[in-house]
């Protein structure tokens, strides 16, 4: 298990490092939809401003709020148990539960080391739940990522940081997975002043 993480940990290096990360000032939906614009932009692109389709702007620095939750995950448990020196009969019982999740805000950062222990596990990475419901964040990074080749458009990637520089419980970030969906679907929200801005 510990030759594995070494050899994930050196491919993970490698990869960041040979991914030259390229920046840009500013980026619009228009542009992420535009095969000659966006044919000439690398994976992991940072960007400094992003003007939505519907003409708002988020950039680096800004303040944005956690809205509104719009999914759910279920988890159900079965126990059962028999009877009897021959199992004849049995008892089972069920439960279930379910809570209002973010769908587009997961916890960590896209590929940090959370999200790489979780998928050597083979677990789903972690999304945001209903307590961060109304959160102030800021936004301390964006970047841009195709949709599969470099044929195809471009989604954006928030990493979110608490106000105060503190974590979200055990994760230092949040990373909101496509941001014009988040916003769209009312997960994310910009707030019209940057009270908390220095």
């Amino acid at each position: 298990m510990k030759k594995i993480l070494q050899v994930c940990v050196f491919a993970l290096l490698t990869i960041t490092t040979s991914n030259a990360q390229n920046e840009v000032a500013s980026l619009t939906y228009e542009n992420t939809q535009d095969i000659n614009f966006f044919k000439n932009i690398k994976n992991r692109t940072l960007v400094q401003q992003y003007k939505t389709i519907n003409n708002n702007v988020i950039q680096v620095g800004d303040t944005v709020i956690l809205g509104n939750p719009t999914s759910q995950e279920f988890n159900s448990r079965t126990y059962s148990a028999s009877y009897g020196s021959k199992a004849r009969g049995g008892v089972s019982n069920s439960r279930s539960t379910s809570k209002k999740t973010y769908e587009f805000v997961q916890m960590g950062r896209p590929a940090g080391f959370g999200s790489i222990l979780s998928s050597l596990n083979g677990e789903a990475q972690a999304m945001a739940s209903n307590s961060l419901k109304n959160t102030n964040a800021i936004v301390t990074e964006i970047k841009a990522y195709h949709r599969g080749s470099k044929k195809k458009p471009l989604y954006l990637v928030m990493v979110l940081g608490e106000m105060n520089g503190k974590a979200f419980g055990i994760n230092k970030y949040l990373s909101v997975m496509d941001t014009e969906l988040a916003i769209e679907s009312g997960e994310i929200f910009k707030t019209t002043r940057n009270i908390y801005k220095t």
